[in-house]
């Protein structure tokens, strides 16, 4: 994969590229990115990239050349058909499902805002996608830029230690993940799970099931109604809503 990220501001990413998952990552190759400084395509002698609103109003606006021309010069140099992010707090709100229909594209372009907003002819023509990661407005959009790249690299082939541990995640299934302990089995009178102990792999992935289920139906109840439960899933969750009374 290769991600081709356009912003004023590349010195807020470098730091994230070259720690944790994101630089082991890097390291084994298995994507590549690019920061693109969209003030460089100006064709503004001075390097403007914004402009006062058509119509008045408060604060600047992107304007459409600069974020142009750079998105094509991106297009060029993979000679791809890429999608085309914009971070915008108007887009579709980010979810794991569209991390892992992400993650199976060889190029992204991700598009960082700043100031009041864009020009709509951006948001018109030129991108695929819009995402939000959350009902907030943030000074810019390199954070959040940020959330949806190391969702995406967590999930590519051979970037995590254990294959199964993007498949566990919350959200990857549909429900909230179950509690983990390590050791000591006992912490000051606080006491891991017995089933937890016990080497019986059956009876763990039947507490882990349902400890999931109900840390789901908790916290989230929204998220059992897009969730279609097995019939043993079923059941634990019988359980645990009588286990309420």
């Amino acid at each position: 994969m290769h991600i081709d990220i356009l912003t004023l501001f590349p010195e807020m990413l470098d730091g994230a590229f070259n720690s944790s998952i994101l630089k082991r990552a890097l390291d084994k190759e298995e994507f590549h990115y690019n920061l693109i400084n969209f003030r460089d395509f100006s064709a503004n002698k001075h390097k403007k990239v914004d402009d006062y609103p058509y119509g008045g109003g408060a604060g600047m606006v992107l304007t459409p050349q600069p974020i142009f021309d750079a998105v094509q010069f991106a297009k060029e140099q993979r000679h791809s058909k890429p999608r085309v992010i914009l971070m915008c707090p108007q887009g579709e709100t980010y979810t794991q499902k569209k991390a892992e229909e992400l993650a199976k594209e060889d190029h992204l372009i991700m598009i960082c805002g700043h100031y009041e907003g864009y020009d709509e002819r951006i948001r018109k023509h030129l991108v695929t996608d819009e995402i939000s990661i959350g009902d907030y407005v943030l000074t810019s959009g390199e954070i959040g830029a940020l959330v949806v790249v190391d969702s995406v690299v967590r999930l590519l082939p051979n970037v995590l230690g254990n294959v199964e541990s993007a498949k566990q995640d919350s959200f990857s299934t549909g429900l909230l993940e179950h509690p983990h302990y390590t050791r000591p089995a006992d912490y000051n009178g606080m006491k891991v799970p017995a089933v937890l102990l016990q080497g019986h792999h059956a009876e763990i992935d039947k507490w882990r099931k349902k400890e999931s289920l109900r840390r789901t139906f908790e916290r989230r109840p929204d998220l059992m109604n897009e969730t279609t439960l097995s019939e043993a899933e079923l059941l634990l969750l019988k359980e645990i809503k009588s286990e309420k009374k």
